[in-house]
């Protein structure tokens, strides 16, 4: 954008970032509209004076130069207007997850801030006892208002990083995104998608996921307005709402967003009519990001739309900002052959490079930094597109080979009432460790469509049959697992994480696990919480039944006077539940530790100080009470099997929740 001195603002010469592209806009059209929240609106000039004020009261705070501020309210207008204030205040922005109290403590323990822009329902959640300055928003809103309204005057303190901005929820990483390249992605989309100042935006990826932290400037640096959804951009009933009251012209959006929006959710029971989801008149434009999208479910959106409009999918890593390449079917140079199986990446954005080194795709940003590792695989087509291959992570070794699961997956999409699958070992296995194929073999994870309930999923036979002559035959599926729909992270990725294990003949502890969330079918499975519910309890009378056959004698509380013999058998029970719970956890806490990233050893330490701090109490207590005060030879035994392991593993487990979150080395796409 080339800058003429008739609508300079007083005081500034070039437009080289995102906070003078946004002041340029509030200069030339001070009333044009900015941020719509519900029923608040603030036009440029409104918001551009809301943010100098704020960044005046952060310089009176003692911000230091070059600080670094996290930013977590769950009050949308208030984290715009507080992003922009740090950069006025010549400071970088972190924006954390408060939604999910324990993503933004991850957060937030993952730097060091200067100071944390909050509010008073979330400052008890983010105080992790490190003597933070915390700036309450609402608490100091009075003397937020009194302050200025022009610019402060250290812009030359601008700093050249404009945001920390996260990767991952279990172990969050903090990626630095500098001034020039955030305005050079943000110039690099607008020559690509030629936004008009009249358009309003909607990003429905949560505040402190790359899109939304790095996406911004696509709606307050071109003139447009930025809406946001009241009850959280991740509730597709508050998305639906937000583009039809706003007329929302611009949407960006993860494949699963795009698809409940546009093409409706699934019925929750027979009978129920699928609640459609309309074309919207005035969305011009759907960009898609967070993950591979098919071509039929390109078309599929596409034909949602009206004439004209564009779906355009985008891909790119954090390093990146969130942008490298961009797709949409108009370059394709004819219709292809098997749409559900192909998912194209397309081709640079202005400025960026897409390279391609034994497979793997490399990105350079538009600000001519060092090209980015992906992890994901490609493969360069004869029309000079990109297509996408898989991801390494992803990668499964059969009988020595490797095995891309995105290949298969593409194929088992071609089977009639397939609309998503997922590829997977069936075997628990450690996530820092390749995946080997178990004596169980690979599981399909089949999920239909969107809109009304068609045809079955396929059986394991059917699919079998249809794949035969594919892929050879230790490729094929052994296990099919029906769901309503495929888990999706925070980002809006497939998370294989999250995939329900197949339960193993006469295993009910693995079918209680494998009866996830998303499983689907007629009802015969339980939740996870009702299994785990189911054998808790049993276990609890088992362990009850067992106390006097080991213990004779230690729970009799006929000469105990009322009430005090119900207070005691309370107490026996809690040591039979605790038992059972700690039994549970033994065989089904392992996993879920191994996702906070921390190190095995430390990781398997503290699950069994888990596990001993449960099931200790039950024959500690009974023991002691069967011991004689004076059988000093038993109390010690006693002493030494439990007072003293006991604190050791509370000692443990303190230790493993105090200790720094592993940094994990993925990127968000």
């Amino acid at each position: 954008m080339t800058q003429g001195s008739e609508t300079t603002p007083p005081g500034r010469q070039t437009l080289d970032s995102v906070l003078r592209r946004f002041e340029q806009c509030a200069h030339d059209a001070p009333e044009a509209g900015a941020l719509i929240a519900g029923p608040d609106r603030l036009t440029y000039g409104q918001l551009d004076a809301r943010a100098n004020r704020l960044a005046h009261h952060l310089l009176a705070a003692g911000l230091p130069e070059q600080g670094l501020v996290a930013v977590g309210t769950a009050r949308q207008p208030e984290l715009v207007v507080a992003l922009l204030a740090v950069l006025k205040a010549g400071a970088t922005y972190a924006l954390i997850d408060v939604a999910d109290p324990h993503t933004g403590q991850r957060q937030l323990t993952a730097i060091r801030p200067d100071a944390v822009l909050t509010d008073g329902a979330h400052h008890p959640r983010l105080d992790d006892g490190r003597a933070l300055r915390f700036i309450r928003l609402d608490a100091e809103a009075a003397a937020i208002a009194e302050r200025p309204a022009d610019r402060p005057t250290p812009a030359t303190r601008e700093r050249s990083t404009a945001a920390l901005v996260f990767t991952g929820a279990t172990a969050p990483r903090p990626v630095p995104i500098s001034h020039p390249l955030l305005l050079a992605v943000c110039d690099s989309w607008a020559e690509v998608a030629a936004p008009d100042p009249g358009d309003r935006h909607l990003i429905t990826a949560r505040p402190d996921v790359t899109a939304f932290a790095a996406g911004w400037p696509r709606a307050l640096c071109t003139g447009g307005a930025l809406v946001l959804a009241e009850r959280g951009p991740w509730s597709t009933q508050s998305v639906r709402s937000a583009v039809e009251a706003n007329a929302v012209t611009v949407l960006h959006t993860d494949p699963a967003g795009a698809v409940r929006l546009l093409l409706g959710d699934r019925p929750q029971a027979p009978g129920t009519p699928a609640r459609a989801g309309a074309p919207d008149r005035s969305l011009r434009m759907v960009t898609v990001t967070g993950d591979r999208l098919y071509l039929d479910e390109h078309a599929a959106l596409h034909a949602r739309l009206r004439p004209g409009a564009r779906v355009l999918a985008l891909y790119g890593t954090t390093e990146s900002a969130g942008i490298g390449t961009w797709f949409e079917p108009s370059r394709l140079p004819g219709p292809p052959a098997a749409p559900e199986r192909l998912a194209l990446i397309g081709v640079p954005f202005p400025g960026c490079r897409a390279d391609l080194r034994e497979g793997q795709i490399l990105l350079t940003p538009p600000d001519g930094g060092d090209a980015i590792p992906t992890g994901d695989l490609g493969l360069l087509r004869a029309d000079g597109l990109l297509e996408f291959r898989g991801r390494l992570r992803d990668r499964i070794t059969v009988d020595r080979d490797h095995l891309d699961p995105h290949h298969l997956e593409s194929l088992i999409r071609g089977h009639d009432g397939v609309g998503s699958a997922l590829v997977a070992d069936a075997r628990d296995d450690d996530p820092d460790k390749r995946p080997r194929v178990g004596a169980r073999g690979l599981v399909a994870y089949l999920a239909p469509p969107p809109g009304p309930p068609g045809g079955r999923l396929p059986d394991v036979t059917a699919l079998r049959a249809r794949l035969a002559g594919e892929v050879p035959v230790e490729h094929l599926p052994r296990t099919v697992v029906p769901l309503s729909a495929l888990p999706r992270d925070r980002a809006g990725r497939e998370d294989r994480t999250a995939l329900p294990r197949p339960a193993r003949p006469g295993d009910p502890a693995r079918a209680a696990r494998g009866a996830g969330k998303y499983a689907g079918g007629g009802g015969e499975t339980l939740s996870p919480g009702c299994a785990t519910g189911c054998v808790v309890f049993a276990l609890t009378l088992v362990a009850l039944a067992l106390t006097g056959a080991f213990w004779p004698g230690s729970t009799d509380l006929t000469g105990v006077p009322a009430p005090w013999a119900a207070l005691f058998f309370v107490l026996y029970v809690f040591e039979a539940l605790a038992f059972a719970v700690g039994v549970v956890f033994l065989f089904g806490g392992g996993a879920r530790m191994r996702r906070h990233g921390q190190g095995r050893a430390l990781t398997r330490a503290a699950h069994l100080a888990v596990v001993y701090l449960l099931v200790a109490w039950w024959p500690q207590d009974n023991l002691y009470r069967l011991a004689a005060k004076h059988d000093w030879p038993r109390q010690a035994a006693l002493v030494y099997t439990f007072n003293i392991p006991l604190m050791i593993a509370g000692a443990v487990v303190a230790f493993y929740l105090t200790r720094k979150p592993a940094q994990a080395a993925g990127t968000d796409d």
